[in-house]
C-alpha cells in the first residue's frame, strides 16, 4: 500500500489515504465527501516530494469534484405555437 496525501480543491481539505497504485493525471477516483456520500473526483495534478526521513519520495495528488455531466445541458424549451394554435415541429430527414 502506498500512502498518498490528497489535496481536495473542491472542499479545501487535505488527507492521507492508502492506495494500491498511484492514480495518474486525468483518472478519476472515488472519495468520501464531508457529507458522508461517495463522489467521483478528477486527478488534476500528481507530484512527488522528498520526505523528511531517508531517501523516500512521497506522492501528492490534487483532485477536484468531477462536474455533473447534466449540469451543462440547456433546459428544454417549450415548442412555440404558430398563429393557428398548433405546435410547430421540426422535420427529421431520417425518421419515418
Amino acid at each position: 500500500m502506498i500512502e498518498i496525501e490528497v489535496q481536495n480543491e473542491t472542499h479545501q481539505s487535505q488527507q492521507r489515504l492508502r492506495f494500491a497504485a498511484v492514480p495518474r493525471i486525468g483518472e478519476g477516483i472515488r472519495l468520501q465527501g464531508p457529507d458522508g456520500f461517495w463522489a467521483s473526483y478528477d486527478v488534476l495534478d500528481l507530484w512527488y516530494q522528498k520526505a523528511e526521513y531517508g531517501d523516500v519520495w512521497v506522492p501528492y495528488l490534487h483532485v477536484r469534484l468531477t462536474p455533473d455531466p447534466y449540469a451543462a445541458e440547456p433546459a428544454s424549451m417549450p415548442t412555440p405555437a404558430n398563429a393557428n394554435g398548433f405546435e410547430l415541429q421540426e422535420a427529421h430527414p431520417f425518421t419515418a
